[in-house]
């Protein structure tokens, strides 16, 4: 559905349900080079942390999805663990938006920091998390974290952690 005059398609926001698992599944696997976890993993994914993450659906097919959670020992961080955009929902920002409709949930009502990890050359989630920082007004740090011969066996990219903060939400 897009409205006359525009090419940006009615998407729809919401909380995952556990009946998202395994369409989160699969809308994984249509996103390479996204690192694919296990269906049971997915299911916990929009269950047990369905609060800190976001479904996109248009037309009722999931476009986009975001898993984070609120770690144990930094109840002001959301950590975002994984951001899908399938190829029908790219170039309308829906990526940020689920980013903020995220932060603007009541289970992230002491969240005044984001963390998430990155991989150097991946371009486009560097883009995304600080363009979020600017619209958060918010500075963004990082640093090596999970080192790829040491953490990965040499079977996977470093991953940098990216954290932003301090922000605060609008009222």
């Amino acid at each position: 559905m897009t409205s006359e005059g525009s090419n940006i398609t009615a998407i729809n926001l919401r909380t995952p349900v556990k009946d998202d698992g395994y369409r989160l599944h699969q809308l994984v696997a249509e996103c390479p080079p996204l690192d694919p976890n296990s269906i049971y993993c997915n299911l916990l994914q929009c269950s047990h942390f369905a609060e800190t993450g976001v479904a996109a659906e248009i037309d009722g097919d999931l476009v986009g999805f975001i898993s984070g959670y609120i770690p144990p020992q930094q109840p002001e961080t959301v950590f975002v663990w994984q951001v899908a955009v399938h190829e029908k929902g790219r170039g309308q920002g829906l990526a940020k938006r689920m980013l903020k409709a995220i932060v603007a949930r009541d289970a992230c009502k002491d969240v005044t920091h984001m963390e998430t990890t990155i991989t150097e050359d991946n371009e486009a989630s560097w883009a995304l998390f600080r363009s979020f920082a600017r619209d958060m007004g918010a500075e963004l740090t990082y640093h090596e974290h999970f080192e790829k011969d040491i953490h990965f066996g040499g079977k996977h990219d470093s991953e940098f952690l990216l954290r932003i903060g301090p922000f605060t939400k609008p009222a």
